[in-house]
């Protein structure tokens, strides 16, 4: 064959490899290896830590007015030994507004951010069902608030494109972005209380679609996606096939770790494909009332990018309305309790 048949032969061949790989990675049987396209160096191991509710009444309204260091001053060690560390605030941030109509209503001072900072927590969602306990001027004072402590909240915003904005950040090469959202809202204040254009308000879950617009246009640009939900049921051990279905949504918008709380007890975690997903963190600083609403934790996770290299749980019990770590045959139990939850999950360990 002569030699420039031969060449124009060889340049087919590889055009067509070129194609068949095109093919495959736009939704054949197998996905082909992720490239990166701008040549940045392989991300380094990240560990992210998730804590639960924390709000600030009753005994934790004490501690944080008379010390507030101590709020979550157990559980720093903990927290502060993870790359990032997030957690539920569970309260509006003010001392104005005007109290919803509902059963309960929460706020707690500025100096809620403080406590938060000196516990070790890096960033809290405020997307639940009482982040505008106080409407929309709670709203406006819980971001300034926010602002002025320097403190990153997340799923509360002045409009949609700001309530659904994650929060990022670049550890050790690896870009992150952590996304919060509600599903749990009051029937009569989903409206007014979901976030739209020039519309104040909190990121929803409901809307669904919005959700995981949101989660796909991070995904375009981060190598570890993570989503903090609020969700489940009040007391109910076991998630439910809302919960399910929206894990199952989110993890194919490209989310990397899904975690969340809302139903005051911890429920069952693990692993849904490559994804981490964690259905109930519980408590964290509460006016907890009985031993199930009491059992919390930390759950840390380690991630390389895409790929979550392993998770643990470090069991922890309220008193007082502040987590403290356990120890002993205390935790030890408590670790197998953690483990079992997962029987009644979707989820491999």
């Amino acid at each position: 064959m002569p030699r420039s048949a031969l060449i124009v032969v060889v340049t087919m061949l590889a055009v067509a490899a070129v194609a068949v790989t095109i093919l495959v990675g736009r939704g054949g049987g197998a996905r082909a290896a992720p490239t990166r396209p701008d040549s940045r160096p392989a991300p380094g191991a990240v560990t992210l830590a998730f804590g639960g509710d924390v709000h600030f009444e009753g005994d934790v309204r004490a501690t944080l007015l008379s010390r507030s260091r101590t709020v979550l001053g157990a559980m720093k060690p903990t927290l502060a030994q993870a790359d990032l560390a997030v957690v539920n605030l569970e309260t509006a941030v003010t001392d104005g507004g005007t109290p919803q109509s509902k059963q309960y209503v929460f706020r707690a001072p500025a100096s809620a951010f403080d406590a938060l900072r000196n516990g070790g927590v890096d960033v809290a969602t405020m997307a639940n069902n009482h982040g505008m306990d106080y409407g929309v001027q709670g709203l406006r004072d819980s971001l300034a608030a926010a602002r002025k402590a320097r403190f990153p909240v997340i799923g509360i915003g002045l409009d949609d494109d700001q309530a659904y904005r994650p929060y990022r950040a670049t550890i050790r090469g690896d870009r992150i972005a952590v996304i919060a959202a509600t599903q749990v809202l009051d029937d009569q204040l989903i409206s007014a209380w979901t976030a739209g254009p020039q519309k104040p308000g909190l990121a929803s879950a409901k809307t669904v679609p919005r959700l995981l617009r949101a989660v796909r246009e991070a995904r375009a640009s981060a190598d570890t996606v993570v989503v903090f939900l609020h969700w489940g049921v009040e007391l109910a051990g076991c998630p439910t096939h809302a919960q399910r279905r929206i894990a199952h949504q989110l993890v194919g918008a490209g989310a990397d770790v899904v975690v969340g709380s809302h139903a005051h007890r911890l429920l069952g975690a693990g692993r849904l494909g490559g994804t981490f997903v964690d259905y109930g963190l519980g408590n964290f600083a509460w006016y907890s009332s009985s031993d199930v609403t009491s059992q919390t934790g930390v759950v840390l996770v380690t991630v390389r990018g895409r790929h979550v290299d392993g998770y643990r749980f470090v069991p922890a019990f309220i008193r007082g309305g502040s987590p403290y770590p356990l120890a002993g045959e205390e935790r030890t139990a408590a670790l197998r309790s953690w483990r079992r939850l997962r029987t009644c999950t979707d989820l491999e360990p």
